[in-house]
């Protein structure tokens, strides 16, 4: 007898909503996988001590209503990542309560956000911001007055709290980024298509493997697999916006792959 899927709890990323997940939802339904979608819009302006604290409440009204105790997967999209890794490596990473099967990334930030560091360069700051405004930041964005952005930038306490415990040997911890292999400008036309990285020396750089806002060096994480899409370069042809950050959990592709591992474990 096939096993009944698992629950799946979804975070969301920073400055976003549970709309992201509109293509995600509909096979989810088809495939019978129950869904919780974490909505944490409410708390803008709080800690990521606070956000991951609100979603271990919610996790746990969840299987309360539910009459669940059983293992759950997340999906996670950029910062919601960083939220769920907190909760389960940080807050819980002794006790390991949480019972999760296995955590999806998409597009994350798992060493710290190089983006989040750039908008707070006293030079190139200030242009960056005004480059994304009204596309990936609000108006009249303020990146010294934003908590998340500050937790996210590489040598935050937040982002070393995350180092020093490391990921669980209990979960299975999957990466999904983007690539422009195409070099197409209109993949993320903020940055003509390409990436801001920070190398190690603490010089910038731009490239093309990243999704725009995410370079694959913030995404990477030892002990998780990682997967670069789109498998064939050729979906950029088509479409190569749909694997840009902003958009990257409505890709086709990405979805067909999250509910791969969702349903395969």
């Amino acid at each position: 007898m096939p096993q009944k899927p698992i629950p799946v709890v979804l975070v969301h990323g920073w400055k976003s909503h549970p709309g992201i997940w509109n293509r995600l939802v509909p096979r989810l339904n088809e495939e019978g996988i129950s869904f919780w979608s974490f909505d944490y819009t409410r708390l803008d302006g709080a800690s990521m001590e606070v956000i991951a604290g609100t979603l271990r409440d919610f996790i746990a009204t969840q299987r309360e209503e539910q009459g669940y105790s059983g293992s759950i997967d997340m999906v996670c999209h950029s910062i919601g990542s960083c939220i769920a890794r907190y909760l389960l490596e940080v807050m819980d990473g002794t006790t390991r309560h949480e019972r999760v099967r296995q955590l999806i990334a998409i597009g994350p930030p798992n060493n710290g956000s190089a983006l989040a560091e750039l908008f707070c360069d006293p030079v190139i700051g200030p242009e960056i911001t005004a480059r994304l405004s009204g596309t990936f930041v609000p108006q009249n964005f303020d990146p010294a007055a934003d908590v998340i952005v500050q937790a996210c930038r590489p040598g935050s306490p937040v982002m070393a709290a995350l180092r020093a415990a490391g990921i669980r040997p209990d979960i299975t911890y999957r990466v999904l980024c983007a690539e422009n292999m195409t070099r197409s400008s209109s993949f993320f036309p903020c940055f003509e298509g390409m990436t801001c990285e920070l190398q190690p020396e603490g010089r910038w750089h731009m490239t093309y493997a990243g999704d725009g806002i995410v370079p694959h060096a913030d995404s990477v994480l030892p002990g998780a697999a990682l997967e670069i899409l789109p498998a064939d370069p050729v979906a950029l042809e088509t479409d190569a916006r749909q694997y840009c950050h902003i958009h990257l959990p409505r890709a086709p592709e990405v979805v067909d792959r999250v509910v791969h591992f969702l349903c395969h474990g």
